[in-house]
């Protein structure tokens, strides 16, 4: 068995709110959008850097506050990026972990946790 790749899916409430965090905010792509008919939950597939996301409005479709990890090859960059924006949701921060990583975890509108981390143990 080879595992090609995962994608996460994370429970989202509000449709406006979403794409104004993760298009605006944190500049993924918006991949698709699929509902089954006009007036019912939607479903959104979002890309940066090949990395997938997809958030749902369905309910059961995935647990409110939940915690992902995304590593990065350049995590100070990215941060630089976002605080430069002013987003007046979000002024996120780089942490050092003792485990060996640096980690900047930012909150969606929606209670899910993104910790975008980088390794800056020598050994990892």
């Amino acid at each position: 068995m080879k595992i090609k790749s995962t994608t996460p899916i994370l429970r989202s409430y509000d449709e406006d709110k979403g794409k104004e965090f993760y298009v605006n905010f944190l500049e993924f792509e918006i991949e698709f959008e699929h509902r089954f008919e006009e007036n019912t939950p939607l479903y959104i597939g979002l890309i940066k850097s090949g990395f997938r996301l997809h958030l749902s409005e369905h309910y059961g479709d995935s647990t409110p506050i939940t915690s992902i990890r995304i590593e990065l090859e350049n995590l100070e960059s990215f941060h630089k990026k976002l605080s430069d924006k002013n987003y007046k949701h979000c002024r996120p921060s780089i942490i050092k972990q003792d485990w060996g990583t640096m980690e900047m975890i930012i909150q969606d509108p929606f209670g899910n946790k993104l910790i975008f981390y980088k390794n800056i143990n020598p050994s990892s």
